[in-house]
């Protein structure tokens, strides 16, 4: 799906590179390039694959390297590139790698061929998630004073974090920022593939909060695989019955939330798609996304970036209250968690997971109730006499 949709945006005159971990998809040539250097595939297409293992060779042998002093003091035998096996999860960071590589070309369109979505839900939330770290961990302030670095050591006895960690975190943050704003960006959506049926209806449901809950965009729904509505044979009658029947519920309760998502019903070929002629033939010219011409992404709500998902609603109801709310269709009390820890709210909608900053007027008010109806939490702030500003 995602070669077609990149085929529909190249045929219609843009550039485009698509980003798959897969070589064998579906064109004319191998996609054997780089983000940096992609394979041209077809008339204004190129294509670029992820590459988990080189990635992480790549990484843990520079980190090797930065640390050979330390690792030579302890008498540490060095680790080769070919004797590196990538660890569970690099996956992720790969694809962020080069999603933020790939964000550098001159490309009017990138199609990304996300993993599944629980595990693209993770991926895209882990650059917030890092950054978060990397500033508690390491806060840009304390790079103030690396010129009393020597003196902090020995006063306190312990050796003090060196420059080239700082630098490091200031990079990864960087690069962790660009590709933040890029899944933020006005730009950016996202199309879900399933085979309608009642296992893909049971994970839309818990993916539309997961969705929801991260503020991504949900632009369509592909109903992959669609046999034909006519046939005599019985046991393809009874499928195309069931797809109908789901694909009948996604159109009434879109999972994109209240502002739904285009359906696109694409056939089932019979067998998997063997060259562009196929591709061409899915009809998913709908998964083409369309530019808006909206400015760079930014991270503060500013032109290009989505708004963020939480609203303060009634700033002063009649028992003196704030509400903060975020929509989470489809999700169920007995899967929700929400615990506040200083100024920031944790929450959890079934597997899915965010730590939220709390707006500044929340954080001098207590949390005194929270409420999950007809798809939308609501969390109860009262004002705390201490700290909130006294009226006359």
């Amino acid at each position: 799906m995602a070669a077609s949709a990149a085929l529909a945006c190249a045929a219609r005159g843009e550039r485009t590179l698509l980003l798959s971990p897969a070589a064998d998809v579906p064109l004319e040539q191998p996609v054997t390039g780089t983000p940096e250097a992609p394979t041209a595939v077809a008339d204004r297409l190129w294509a670029a694959r992820t590459d988990p293992a080189g990635d992480f060779r790549a990484e843990f042998l520079d980190l090797q390297q930065r640390l050979s002093t330390g690792l030579d003091l302890l008498g540490a035998a060095r680790l080769e590139e070919d004797e590196l096996t990538e660890l569970p999860g690099s996956g992720a960071f790969a694809l962020l790698r080069s999603l933020a590589a790939a964000s550098r070309g001159d490309w009017d369109v990138l199609v990304v061929d996300m993993p599944p979505l629980a595990e693209a839900l993770a991926a895209l939330a882990l650059p917030e998630e890092l950054r978060r770290y990397l500033r508690r961990l390491l806060p840009p302030e304390r790079q103030a004073a690396r010129a009393l670095r020597p003196v902090l050591a020995q006063l306190a006895g312990v050796p003090m974090p060196a420059q080239w960690l700082y630098e490091t975190a200031a990079r990864w943050d960087a690069e962790l920022a660009g590709v933040q704003a890029l899944v933020a960006s006005r730009g950016t959506g996202l199309a879900l593939v399933a085979e309608p049926g009642p296992a893909a209806a049971d994970a839309l449901r818990t993916g539309r909060a997961g969705l929801s809950l991260f503020g991504h965009r949900l632009d369509a729904l592909v109903a992959n695989r669609c046999v034909p509505g006519d046939s005599p044979d019985p046991w393809l009658a009874s499928l195309a019955a069931q797809q109908h029947k789901c694909t009948t519920e996604w159109r009434a309760v879109p999972p994109g939330g209240p502002a739904g998502a285009a359906l696109v019903e694409v056939p089932h070929l019979g067998r998997d798609p063997r060259g562009p002629e196929d591709l061409e033939s899915l009809g998913t010219g709908p998964l083409a996304p369309a530019r808006d011409g909206g400015g760079p992404p930014s991270e503060d709500g500013a032109d290009g970036a989505r708004p963020a998902p939480w609203t303060v609603l009634d700033r002063r109801t009649e028992d003196g209250t704030l509400t903060l709310r975020l929509p989470l269709p489809g999700a169920v009390k007995e899967e929700l968690s929400l615990v506040r820890r200083g100024d920031e709210l944790l929450l959890t909608v079934g597997p899915f997971r965010r730590i939220v900053p709390l707006p500044s007027a929340l954080r001098r008010c207590t949390v005194s109730g929270a409420a999950l109806r007809e798809g939308v939490l609501g969390v109860r702030f009262t004002p705390d006499p201490g700290l909130w500003p006294r009226t006359r």
